[in-house]
């Protein structure tokens, strides 16, 4: 009752006798273990050289680019007559809407 069928139609006890299997499992873990370890100093140490640390605290202010200043367009005057002329409008407008209101 201890025993139980394999696919192959032969019997196996329940425990196996396994200590020579169990030492290559063991063997072959640590081999995997190893790799492992191996692969992830290699990425440890090349991400360290990639990827910079940052500073804690606020970053430096950034210096605006003279460049960027050099090509603003530059600022548009208003004339004397020009400022009279649309003054004028506007009084001539608001004098229709006055005459509007009142009627």
């Amino acid at each position: 009752m201890g025993e139980k069928t394999l696919a192959g139609g032969g019997m196996a006890p329940q425990r196996y006798n396994s200590g020579m299997a169990l030492k290559e499992i063991l063997s072959l873990i640590d081999a995997e273990i190893a790799t492992l370890k191996e692969a992830r100093a290699l990425l440890a140490a090349s991400s360290a050289v990639t990827v910079a640390k940052r500073k804690p605290g606020r970053p430096p202010k950034v210096q605006p680019n003279t460049a960027k200043v050099a090509t603003r367009k530059k600022k548009r005057h208003l004339s004397p007559e020009g400022r009279a002329r649309i003054a004028e409008a506007a009084r001539k407008r608001w004098s229709t809407q006055k005459k509007a209101a009142a009627k």
